[in-house]
Parts: C-alpha cells; structure tokens; sequence
C-alpha cells in the first residue's frame, strides 16, 4: 500500500477546497452577467447591493456568534475539569503540540458517538463531544477526535466556510429576486433580450442547487483535511481510525433533533449516511490508513 504524508493529504484537500469556493464565485458572475444582459446594469448593480447587505448582516452575525449558536442550538454544557478530567487533559496536551490555545470545553447529552468544533477564530473556538464519545471511546479514540477538532480550528475552517456561506447567500437572494421581478417586467419584442432572459431564469433555477452541492463538497474536503491534522498532532492514525469505525457501527448514529444548519460543524454527519455534509466513512478510514 503506498503511503500518503499528511501533509501532502492537507494540502491536496486546501487545494481542491480553494477551486470549489473559486466555482462558487464564477456561478455568481455568470448569473449577474446575463441578468445584465437581460435588464440593464444599474438593475443588476440593485440587485448585488441588496444581495450584500442582506447576505453580510445574517453572516456576520452568525460569525461572530457561531460558537455561541452551534452550543447553544444543541443544548450543550459547560464541561468542568473536576468532573471531565481526562477530557481536558486531552485537549490540553493537544493544543502544547499544535501550538493552539485551549478551547472552551462542552458536553451534548447524547449516547450517539460525536463531536463538533465553532468559533471565528483559535481565541474564540470551543469543542463539543457527546456523552457517548466520552462513554464508549477509549483514550486513543478520543484523542484522536479530539485532534480532528483543532484541525479544523486550526485550519480557521469556520472562517472559509462563512466567505463560502456569503456568496451562496448572494447567489440565492440574487436568483429570488430576479425570478419574482420577471411578474413586474414586460417581455417586449426584443428576440436577443428574451434569450438572455431565459438564460438567466434557467441560471437563476440552477444556481442556487449547484452552489448547494458545491458547499456541501468543500464540507467533505475540510473533513479530509482534519482527518489529516488530527494524524499530524497526534502522528497515531489508528486512534482515529478505530473512532471512526465506532462511529459506523454506532446504533444511535442518527440525531433527528439537530438543526441542518449546524450539521456539517460535526465529526460525522448526524444524520447518518442520508447527508451530503461529509465524505463517507469508509473513504475516511482508507485515506487515514495510508498515511
């Protein structure tokens, strides 16, 4: 079997995350400029500015705040050291070797095998584990969980995902507002312009699935390069590896109460194999195994 060096892995996967966010953006000119074409510019230039400020207000509000949302949205508790001692532990002496600070410390009560990450940035991060992670995974496994949490706080994953989370809001508040204009305006007798409008209706439709799935891409690559991380805190893959096949085999794998939105923030998808938001374990396993 040929051996895959981390940081190769990590660096393979910020590239392919950097030419999806880059598709993301050439589907958001590509439908300003038939709308352009279909209207006139000052329309589109309307649009884009309404598209900013509604898309960066709701962003930067749940920037801002994301750690304190994704806790709070899953009913989690503050994990005290007198009573989560080896947790802490942990997490302590990962962040002495990725050179980290120390995140806030949570518990969500639940008996399903899993952990998130939040915060714009490593000063504001906090990491959440479920009482089943702490119950049925040993030492190394939640180490090795743990060490895929600060990678994504390391990787300032939150950060990329909320520029991501901004242009898909444009381009779906952009795509809303040209099709409901389309009641207010007159077809005219313009055969070029009729055209262009059809292109942007059939863009308008589209475009708003397409980033979807792009998002939910750059979503699985980030899970790669975390996976990778954690090997490079830790430089033990089976810890993870054997996490993750815990995981798999979890019976309280599905999570029918945790809001979409927070979903892609998890280990693992909480909504079992039926989410796009992660890459299959199995693909997961078979990466952390090479390395």
């Amino acid at each position: 079997m040929k051996r895959i060096d981390f940081r190769d892995q990590i660096s393979s996967n910020k590239r392919k995350s950097f030419f999806l966010m880059i598709s993301v953006f050439v589907i958001l000119i590509a439908l300003g400029y038939f709308i352009s074409l279909a209207f006139s510019p000052e329309y589109l230039f309307f649009i884009i500015i309404i598209a900013i400020i509604f898309s960066m207000s709701y962003i930067l509000i749940s920037y801002y705040n994301s750690h304190k949302i994704a806790i709070a949205s899953v009913k989690a508790t503050k994990a005290y050291k007198d009573d989560y001692k080896q947790y802490h532990d942990l997490v302590e002496g990962l962040t002495l070797a990725s050179g980290l600070p120390k995140p806030e410390l949570y518990i969500m009560h639940s008996k399903s095998i899993n952990a998130f990450a939040s915060g714009r940035d490593p000063s504001h991060a906090v990491i959440c584990v479920t009482e089943g992670a702490l119950e049925k995974l040993d030492k190394n496994e939640l180490e090795g969980v743990l060490a895929h949490e600060l990678g994504h706080i390391a990787s300032f994953d939150m950060r990329y995902m909320t520029l991501v989370a901004v242009m898909v809001g444009m381009i779906a508040i952009i795509s809303q507002i040209f099709l409901r204009s389309l009641w207010f305006s007159s077809g005219g007798n313009d055969k070029n312009k009729a055209i262009f409008i059809l292109i942007g209706i059939v863009l308008a439709i589209l475009a708003p699935i397409v980033v979807y799935l792009v998002q939910m891409s750059i979503s699985r690559k980030r899970e790669f390069s975390a996976d990778a991380s954690a090997v490079k805190f830790t430089r033990y893959p089976n810890g993870l590896i054997r996490a993750l096949k815990k995981i798999q085999k979890d019976s309280n794998f599905s999570e029918k109460k945790i809001s979409k939105a927070i979903a892609p923030l998890f280990i693992s998808s909480p909504f079992g194999k039926l989410s796009s938001t992660h890459p299959p374990i199995e693909k997961r396993i078979s990466a952390l195994e090479k390395m």
